[in-house]
């Protein structure tokens, strides 16, 4: 075990090899995470047979596990307020990999759908106090690349793990995924307990402290450039079986292959993204927007082409370019009470998440067809550059006036 390191908010004064191991072991609780998420949406057919219930009340325990990401991230980082980042980590993923274990036990439909809830609070908490650990090991101007790399657990999970575990679900049970995912979490816990520096609480900390956070324009403005900006994403995204297929016109073999695309542009968005949010911390969030609305637009004017359509799906993965960048920036933002900003931000996410499916589907349902998803995806990008001009102006009067 490594001996204590330094206090809350200070750089760590550790090895580069210690530094590499703590953030491969953050990035393998990201990457069971990421797996644990998305691997249920392809083996609803097998829970709902399980069940005997039908595929769309299956449907219900994705919301139950995002229902948990939002409630869960901010509750538990106001009441750990005065827990080591340490013992918050274990604990989180303790939960994450006790819950999943439970789930594959599962006797009903409706402990099922409980246990994928309670599985799903640690979530945005445990990425939030993981982007403060690996930001607090590095000098301040590497600091979105080393939250990049635990990043990389979350968009590796999309591109290798959550495929893996399907297989598995389909070749043995679905239940053999989540025992899959539950495995990985124990192996975080084993990796953060012997690799993990023990630290302090910091001086002051406190509930009142942490809630202060909600009390600060910019981390509400912040917030909302992912909450809003990355709907764009999720309503191309949701759709994207159907628009590969009936759009575009392409065999259902290729639909693994756009997913494929999607992955590997998530992978290259964060590594160049945090890159250059190391250089310009707005700018690639301001820039990844504009990038956005360019890209979705064109998906919706010229989704009916195979070629164009695997091109946009993998610029379109790339728009998670801004992800350190806003995890990063919560950080400055919040001042003092940086668990609670950092673990909301995977709120905002969910509520993406949420946003972009809901309005995906309207004007899907408006027989507008798949490919207009992506002209929704352009207005929620728009609307993420416009919050963020909004938290730029008040920057900059807030300067004005110091």
């Amino acid at each position: 075990m490594h001996e204590p390191a330094s206090v809350r908010g200070e750089v760590l004064a550790l090895s580069p090899l210690a530094i590499i191991l703590i953030e491969i072991a953050l990035a393998v609780g990201g990457f069971g995470i990421g797996t644990g998420e998305f691997v249920i949406m392809g083996l609803l057919p097998e829970v709902a047979e399980t069940y005997q219930v039908s595929v769309p009340v299956s449907g219900h325990v994705i919301s139950a596990y995002a229902l948990g990401v939002v409630v869960g991230a901010p509750i538990i980082a106001v009441l750990a307020a005065k827990m080591t980042r340490r013992a918050l980590l274990l604990s989180l993923m303790s939960v994450f990999a006790i819950g999943n274990i439970l789930s594959a036990m599962a006797p009903d439909f409706y402990t099922f759908t409980v246990l994928r809830f309670i599985t799903g609070l640690p979530h945005g908490a445990y990425f939030g106090v993981a982007a403060l650990v690996a930001a607090s090991m590095v000098p301040p101007n590497k600091r979105a690349r080393a939250v990049g790399r635990v990043m990389l657990g979350l968009t590796i999970a999309t591109l290798v793990g959550t495929p893996i575990a399907n297989l598995l679900g389909q070749w043995l049970n679905w239940r053999a995924a989540f025992y899959l995912v539950g495995g990985i979490g124990a192996l975080t816990v084993a990796l953060l307990w012997y690799f993990q520096p023990r630290d302090k609480v910091s001086e002051g900390a406190s509930i009142k402290r942490e809630l202060s956070a909600f009390a600060r324009g910019q981390v509400w403005l912040t917030l909302g450039v992912a909450a809003v900006g990355f709907g764009g994403m999720f309503s191309v995204f949701s759709y994207i079986a159907h628009t590969t297929t009936e759009t575009a016109g392409m065999p259902v073999a290729m639909v693994s292959v756009v997913l494929a695309l999607f992955g590997i542009g998530m992978n290259v968005g964060n590594i160049v993204g945090s890159r250059l949010a190391d250089v310009s911390l707005t700018g690639t969030i301001g820039g990844t927007m504009i990038f956005n609305i360019v890209v979705m637009t064109v998906f919706g004017m010229a989704a009916q082409y195979p070629v164009i359509l695997c091109l946009c799906v993998f610029l379109i993965g790339c728009g998670f370019a801004a992800g350190p960048a806003l995890q990063t920036r919560l950080m400055d933002v919040a001042a003092d009470a940086q668990t609670l900003a950092a673990a909301s931000n995977h709120s905002a996410f969910n509520i993406a998440n949420a946003l972009g499916a809901w309005l995906g589907g309207l004007v899907i349902a408006m027989g507008w067809g798949f490919a207009a998803t992506g002209y929704v995806g352009a207005f929620l990008s728009a609307g993420g550059f416009v919050v963020f001009l909004a938290s730029m102006a008040l920057e900059r009067k807030t300067t004005a006036a110091a």
